[in-house]
């Protein structure tokens, strides 16, 4: 989801990313806060102290949401699951989990420990705002913990809407969840909740844009646009998950496989193999051992005059873990390879045996005749 994130540091064994788009939203904290927010709290300082207040409270910020993402990350690692890491974007942050949780009662908890987080700090800041309002620079230090008690206040409440995949959204999943004892059905009631929030969003976002509302219109309408790609999202990741569940790479790849020598000219490749059968994607022997595969970006790759006396073994990819697994590997795993590979085809092998192939297409025709027939996750 965020290929361009840069990694920070690791905080209690989490990997913390930055997505590019964090540095918008970073520099619209600075810029209001320096121009509107602390001018009018405390007049008549220079615009340079204005500034530096600004970056030390979006640090602030930027320190509050590491905290809520990590509560949720702890408590998640207390149950036994897997967080891929923290991640800031320009609408906040994410935790990402590489699971989703196991029962209804660990999704409640792993959801409100961020919300929980946000309105301790939201007290803490308020405390320590109150305490320091007092003279001229003590109070540019209250203006900003103040901004950070509200911010943290805010970042609490809307979390707490209950509409998916928002904090609130998989705290009510996770009720609906404990009395359905089905997965699959809360998250489809509760991202049809969150898809409808986020239409109100933008719906109001877009009259307060015609009303003279300016940028905050604007910043409402892509909320709701996020929230609403979110939601149908998650349903659609878990109803994927829940057709491959219980199921191998060995039990859906093709075994009706075209191969050739790696000694075959890349000529005979094309002429006799790619051509003649309609294929794209060829893995290489040989005798019995496989040593990779081609496909027709790699016989394109030289000049059409030279293809009789190239041999497919100077130009094939080698086999390795990024282009092919074995038989017993989850489907779940195959589709995140699948859906990272350029070539959207794994070939399935043992023992440096080819088996078979596997490609998107198999699984997403599977997953077509299992969405037709119906599939069902329990909680189990």
């Amino acid at each position: 989801m965020f290929k361009n994130a840069v990694q920070l540091f690791e905080i209690f064994g989490f990997k913390l990313k930055v997505d590019p788009s964090w540095l918008l939203i970073a520099a619209l904290i600075v810029w209001s806060l320096s121009t509107s927010y602390l001018p009018d709290v405390v007049p008549g300082l220079t615009a340079t102290v204005y500034t530096v207040l600004g970056i030390v409270a979006m640090l602030g910020m930027f320190a509050s949401l590491i905290l809520h993402e990590l509560s949720h990350s702890l408590v998640a690692r207390s149950y036994g699951l897997k967080v891929g890491g923290i991640t800031l974007f320009i609408f906040g942050g994410v935790a990402e989990l590489e699971e989703e949780p196991h029962d209804p009662k660990s999704e409640f908890l792993i959801a409100i420990a961020g919300p929980l987080m946000s309105l301790a700090l939201a007290a803490l800041f308020y405390g320590l705002s109150s305490m320091t309002g007092s003279g001229t620079e003590v109070g540019l230090v209250s203006a900003v913990f103040g901004y950070l008690a509200l911010i943290n206040l805010v970042l609490a409440v809307f979390n707490l809407i209950p509409a998916f995949p928002l904090d609130g959204g998989r705290m009510l999943r996770a009720v609906i969840w404990g009395v359905t004892q089905d997965l699959l059905r809360a998250t489809r009631i509760s991202s049809r909740i969150g898809s409808a929030f986020g239409l109100f969003l933008m719906l109001t976002g877009a009259f307060a844009v015609f009303s003279g509302g300016g940028i905050g219109g604007f910043w409402q309408i892509l909320i709701g646009f996020f929230i609403i790609n979110a939601s149908n999202g998650s349903y659609q990741n878990l109803v994927v998950k829940a057709a491959l569940r219980g199921k191998t790479a060995g039990s859906l790849m093709s075994r009706q496989l075209y191969t050739v020598d790696a000694e075959t000219s890349v000529a005979e490749l094309v002429d006799d193999v790619m051509l003649r059968h309609g294929v794209s994607f060829v893995p290489v022997l040989s005798g019995e051992r496989l040593l990779g595969y081609v496909d027709t970006a790699a016989a394109r790759s030289i000049d059409r005059q030279e293809w009789p006396e190239r041999r497919v073994s100077e130009v094939m990819l080698p086999e390795g873990p990024d282009t092919t697994v074995a038989p017993d590997t989850p489907l779940n795993e195959v589709f995140k390879l699948l859906a990272a590979h350029p070539r959207r085809k794994l070939m399935v092998a043992q023992g440096g045996r080819l088996l078979g192939v596997i490609s998107l297409s198999d699984l997403m025709h599977h997953l077509a005749l299992e969405q037709e027939i119906g599939t069902k996750l329990r909680s189990d």
